[in-house]
């Protein structure tokens, strides 16, 4: 099988975020694999260990993300191709992205394309869904299960803490929700072999692509923290009492009734 990873390097969120004119400060901030990303990584590799075929993972960014594509490879994956936009676009959104990688992957026969269900610095899952409309292949998001059989799949998927099962077919673009796996940690001779498999480089000049045709269709106004939060309080005394000053506070204070 022909199976393509969708992956994104995003900001470590258990790491402390600050905000530098406008932006998020870069500077000493941790950057991982995007989580949802790596159970769409541990998917592709478990379905080529099943099916045969190879496992590249694709990512859009600057040559920062090379870090991440490694490490996808040494999770297990055969090849990463990195698609450096950092000298061909000041900005970009989930469109550029979308239209980059359907660029690259029109004309490579996937059976099988994997990404994450959100990313979880933009949250937004808009990615996978476009990539699957441009390249006109079925879709299906928030996948917790995956069955192969041949060319006929059958999908579980996540739908408001219920499940729905969908019977489609090959080739096929699946989103991954958390519960489809558990992601391994990359091994020590993983590593090792990471460092020798095939990553390539290409650029928007590669694709034929001009910067006016990936174009963000979005802007963004504004990147802010969200507001600290006040301190709660303990109420005391006897019940009867507490009960008098918490109706008075969500009236008065929270204003809510």
């Amino acid at each position: 099988m022909n199976i393509y990873v969708l992956m994104k390097r995003t900001f470590d969120t258990e790491e402390k975020i600050t905000i530098a004119g406008g932006k998020i400060n870069e500077d000493g901030a941790e950057f991982i694999i995007n989580p949802y990303d790596e159970y769409a990584i541990e998917e592709a590799i478990q379905v080529r260990d099943a099916n045969g075929g190879e496992v590249t993972v694709i990512s859009v960014g600057n040559e920062e993300s090379e870090k991440q594509l490694r490490t996808a490879l040494a999770m297990g994956a055969d090849k990463a191709v990195l698609i450096n936009i950092e000298d061909d676009l000041e900005n970009g959104d989930q469109f550029t992205t979308a239209k980059i990688i359907a660029e690259y992957l029109k004309d490579k026969k996937a059976d099988l394309i994997l990404g994450g269900n959100v990313a979880i610095d933009g949250g937004s899952g808009q990615v996978g869904p476009r990539v699957a409309e441009l390249l006109n292949i079925p879709y299906v998001t928030t996948i917790t299960k995956l069955e192969i059989n041949g060319t006929s799949v059958t999908v579980t998927r996540d739908v408001e803490g219920d499940s729905e099962v969908i019977e489609t077919s090959l080739p096929l673009l699946v989103t991954a929700q958390q519960g489809l796996n558990e992601p391994r940690y990359p091994s020590l001779p993983g590593i090792m072999k990471a460092k020798k498999k095939p990553l390539d480089e290409l650029e928007l000049d590669d694709l034929d692509l001009e910067e006016d045709d990936v174009e963000a269709k979005t802007k963004t106004i504004e990147i802010y923290l969200p507001p600290k939060k006040e301190a709660g309080k303990v109420l005391a005394g006897d019940l009867k009492d507490q009960v008098k000053e918490l109706v008075h506070l969500l009236h008065t204070e929270a204003k809510v009734i």
